[in-house]
């Protein structure tokens, strides 16, 4: 089959997709893969892959429908020069617009939901206008879908609430974007001071503000511990950091920026719990993921999608959102106890492999899309028994 992938950024093609896209072409399938960026390096690794690269101009944060218009023009003209069988879209344009084009040309369509987004978070709540607009065009874009692939129930609640699907779409939970559980190996817990690391974009809906309280709190009982926080600056985000921000953090020495990377193996080697305070509104985090699959407990909160990969007092802890005291004394409790730590890593590399790794998760979705043989029987974070992974209708 004749398979068009439709993203927002051309390096989540490898980071987020890349495992799918290569089980695509090992079936036997022709793969187009689409972005709006044209990185050098994505393109040479898709080629090796044997996939071949599109660019579609999209104003990724924009809010011009006449930008948006053209988005739409540009997926269909694609869709009528590569004539696919069927399009695969994940983010929030390439799903509205992507779909829309697939109805045009009688393509099958199945739309990846990895989260919800700013617009329809406690941070947007006052902007109902807004939630309005992305719910029509969510609902427009993803009418003719065959099947919508969302990581989390709460997600599924939204959407039916909002009017994006109905009652009788067809609707399936998967266990997120998968982690690659050979790449992210299981790491010993470093030796010296107890490390603490956040990984995410710099936005307030992040929790980033709640992790620097929380180690300013920590540090008045506890000055050896560290601080880390791998991030980029968001400012194109309603939610973002200033520059000063950062400054003044920096000046009290209460966390250590680390830069930019595409390997944050060797950063989460380096911390003992990986923390994600985040209110935002998460699919299901791939940070997290990538923690549990390095052997790392995580801190998070009890929130859709943050939750769901969390056994509690497990592999991890969850704390209430927006509450740095409660988050400090979650951090508190495991420096204080370095064996229910080593207790924690083991489980969390456990439930990385037996739940999240991505071919599992790649074979969920190939089976739903009509693509591969036989679904693989997974097991949920919550339950021990093995659980199939089945269309959510309610």
């Amino acid at each position: 089959m004749n398979i068009v992938i439709l993203s927002s950024l051309s390096w989540s093609l490898i980071n987020f997709r890349g495992a799918l896209i290569a089980r695509m072409v090992d079936e036997g399938h022709d793969v187009v893969a689409c972005a709006p960026d044209e990185e050098p390096e994505v393109v040479a690794k898709l080629a090796a892959m044997g996939v071949r690269f599109r660019r579609t101009p999209m104003a990724r944060a924009g809010t011009n429908p006449l930008h948006d218009i053209r988005t739409l023009a540009h997926y269909v003209r694609l869709m009528r020069a590569e004539r696919p069988d069927v399009v695969v879209a994940y983010t929030q344009k390439p799903i509205i617009y992507g779909g829309m084009a697939a109805r045009l040309v009688g393509a099958r369509y199945f739309a990846i939901m990895s989260g919800l987004g700013y617009v329809f978070s406690e941070e947007a709540a006052e902007r109902r206008w807004l939630r309005t607009i992305v719910s029509r065009l969510y609902r427009a874009g993803v009418a003719r879908a065959r099947c919508i692939f969302v990581f989390n129930s709460d997600d599924h609640r939204v959407m039916l609430e909002s009017g994006i699907v109905s009652p009788g779409q067809r609707v399936m939970q998967v266990a997120g974007s998968g982690v690659d559980v050979r790449h992210f190996s299981r790491r010993p817990l470093p030796d010296g001071p107890f490390t603490f690391l956040m990984m995410g974009r710099l936005m307030r809906d992040k929790g980033v503000g709640e992790y620097v309280e929380a180690a300013r709190i920590t540090r008045r009982r506890r000055k050896d511990v560290r601080f880390l926080l791998l991030t980029r600056p968001e400012t194109e985000n309603p939610t973002g950091y200033t520059a000063a921000d950062l400054q003044s953090w920096r000046d009290a020495g209460l966390i250590e920026f680390l830069p930019e990377t595409r390997d944050v193996r060797p950063f989460l080697a380096s911390a003992h719990v990986f923390v994600l305070p985040s209110f935002y509104r998460e699919g299901l985090p791939r940070t997290i993921l990538e923690a549990l699959a390095t052997g790392r407990p995580v801190i998070t909160t009890d929130m859709p999608g943050c939750r769901d990969p969390i056994n509690e007092g497990v592999n991890g802890l969850l704390v209430p959102p927006r509450d740095a005291a409660t988050l400090a004394a979650a951090m508190e409790k495991l420096i204080a106890d370095p064996a229910l730590v080593a207790a924690m890593a083991g489980a969390a590399r456990q439930t990385a492999a037996e739940v999240y790794d991505v071919d599992k998760v790649n074979a969920v979705l190939l089976e739903a899309m009509q693509l591969h043989g036989p679904t693989v029987a997974i097991v949920t974070a919550a339950t021990p028994r093995p659980a199939l992974l089945v269309p959510e209708s309610l």
